[in-house]
């Protein structure tokens, strides 16, 4: 199961796109506020 630390591992070691940590958040696996501690970003659905 993927959760936030192994999401943002794969997005900091380039093996996931912002693209991909956004499609976690519409699979409820990670929320909008992890998504932006992720990528700094804030998340638009």
């Amino acid at each position: 199961m993927l959760g936030y630390e192994k999401i943002k591992y794969y997005y900091d070691n380039k093996m996931w796109t912002k693209e991909m940590v956004k499609n976690s958040v519409g699979k409820n696996k990670i929320t909008e506020v992890e998504y932006r501690e992720i990528t700094g970003e804030d998340y638009i659905g």
